[in-house]
């Protein structure tokens, strides 16, 4: 099942891999949004050869496991064109080496393999590209499922979408709600802290890092100083550790902290962070609550709904659309701000949320001179309108 708003994807990738050119095509994005199975439906509909192969196994791959893949490819393909798809490559320790020796080699030779890497942590994938593969690949970005997605493939309505998220395989489990969060917890946000993250990155305060990940999903929508942080977390880390354990989570698709806007990258990163999920199915599953509970309390689904906006911003911003920022001065507010190109739009979400803060839009405007301003929800731009379409139809130069 392929909904329309990601065919675009599809066909990019198919072209690439039907060019005579050779480039070792990257699928990077989060656990379960499809990237896996979008390759295979590409191959599918191709008529070229391919091996397909995972290191997403119990026991840890390294590069000869990764050697013998692409012997065995090599093989099959002798002089004919032929795909070779590695699934979790940032799971192979040495991959990068090991893939540019291999890539070069064929190079030398006139083979005409051409490579898939498929990665679900994009921040560890990111920097084994940069650091080995410079000039000899391309990036395709596969977010959470969006919106429109969603109601397309499973017919969810707007509140479904923002309690549920946006995660294809657990969609079928709605309806038995303890299940649908034990899917969540088990096998999304564990698998992802503890195979995509603890496994290979080197981590001082593994406890830490998860407290991080449940205070971030908390208080998604809400700025929070790092040392108010640690005092929520009660240990004796530092705003360094947290910073960079932010990182991670944003790296693996789970919590981003977003920056003040000012004008100036020095003052941008000393700035508090603004917390937010990147899927609010994660905001959902940890906290104890039905969607009818949700619904019930106005503050907290205020809090979901702009969570939700968030989440389709930060989307926008993983595939390299844009930058978001919050901006806060005083008691005013400005929820979003959206930069890209010359392009500055800010944003107010108006959600039910009583914020703690007025609305800062005049005064921003007088700071910043957006190139525009928007109003979502209330009597502004409707949630559902926003989310279905994507980010650069309202932030577009």
């Amino acid at each position: 099942m392929l909904p329309q708003y990601r065919r675009p994807i599809w066909e990019v990738i198919a072209r690439r891999l039907e060019e005579p050119r050779r480039f070792i095509q990257v699928i990077a994005g989060p656990r379960q949004v499809g990237k896996t199975t979008l390759i295979r439906q590409v191959l599918g509909e191709l008529d070229i050869p391919h091996r397909y192969a995972s290191a997403d196994e119990p026991m840890l791959r390294d590069r000869v496991w990764l050697e013998e893949q692409w012997e065995a490819t090599r093989a099959a393909a002798g002089v004919d064109e032929f795909v070779l798809v590695i699934d979790e490559v940032q799971k192979v320790d040495g991959w990068s080496e090991a893939v540019k020796r291999l890539w070069d080699e064929d190079t030398a030779k006139g083979r005409q393999l051409k490579v898939v890497l498929l990665g679900s942590a994009p921040l560890l994938v990111q920097q084994g590209l940069t650091e080995s593969l410079a000039g000899r690949f391309e990036t395709v970005h596969l977010p959470h499922w969006s919106y429109a997605e969603m109601k397309g493939a499973f017919g969810w309505d707007l509140d479904q979408y923002v309690f549920y998220g946006g995660y294809p395989g657990a969609a079928f489990l709605i309806d038995d709600h303890p299940r649908w969060v034990r899917y969540i917890l088990d096998s999304l946000i564990e698998t992802t802290i503890s195979r995509d993250v603890l496994l290979h990155t080197r981590i001082a305060k593994p406890a830490l890092l998860r407290r991080l990940f449940e205070l971030g999903c908390a208080y998604s929508g809400q700025v929070l100083s790092y040392t108010k942080m640690l005092g929520q977390l009660h240990d004796a880390g530092n705003t360094t550790t947290l910073a960079h354990y932010l990182d991670l989570l944003a790296g693996v698709g789970m919590v981003i902290g977003l920056q003040k806007y000012a004008k100036g990258e020095t003052r941008r990163r000393g700035s508090s962070p603004k917390l937010q999920v990147m899927n609010t199915a994660l905001m959902t599953a940890t906290s104890g609550l039905t969607l009818t509970d949700a619904r019930g309390d106005r503050s907290y689904w205020g809090r979901m709904i702009e969570s939700a906006v968030g989440a389709h911003l930060v989307s926008a911003q993983s595939a390299g659309e844009c930058r978001i920022y919050y901006w806060w001065a005083g008691d005013r507010e400005v929820d979003f701000v959206v930069e890209t190109g010359r392009s500055l739009t800010a944003i107010e979400v108006k959600s039910g949320r009583v914020h703690g803060a007025l609305s800062g839009m005049a005064e921003f405007e007088q700071r910043f001179h957006p190139t525009r301003k928007l109003l979502v929800g209330d009597d502004g731009i409707p949630i559902g309108d926003f989310l279905t379409k994507p980010v650069l139809h309202w932030a577009r130069d």
